[in-house]
């Protein structure tokens, strides 16, 4: 029984670390579109990447690929983020989570 029940537990915890590198995409790309719209056009990459980076874990932020467009005044941010095994910061399953937001850009003045 004991075999079933701690194999039980590193599903759930395979699935709560699925769960949160979701969540952690999804806030990553807010706070670097966020951080883009109101930053200068040939700055606004550099400052998206970097606001992407920010609220991320040591975990996921060096595998993060994070990456901001600009069409018609609406900004985009894409965040791509690996899921750990079992363990954040060693090895990742061979698929990525990504996270994406927008929103108008802001009048520079």
């Amino acid at each position: 029984m004991t075999p079933l029940i701690i194999l039980t537990l590193v599903l759930l915890w395979q699935f709560v670390l699925t769960g949160y590198t979701w969540v952690l995409a999804g806030n990553a790309a807010d706070e670097a579109v966020r951080k883009a719209t109101a930053a200068q056009p040939d700055n606004r990459q550099a400052e998206c990447g970097q606001a992407g980076r920010d609220k991320l874990p040591d975990a996921w932020a060096g595998a993060a690929e994070v990456d901001c467009t600009t069409v018609n005044g609406y900004v985009t941010a894409r965040v791509k983020l690996w899921v750990p095994v079992l363990f954040p910061g060693t090895i990742a399953f061979p698929f990525e989570v990504e996270g994406n937001a927008g929103a108008i850009e802001e009048e520079l003045g």
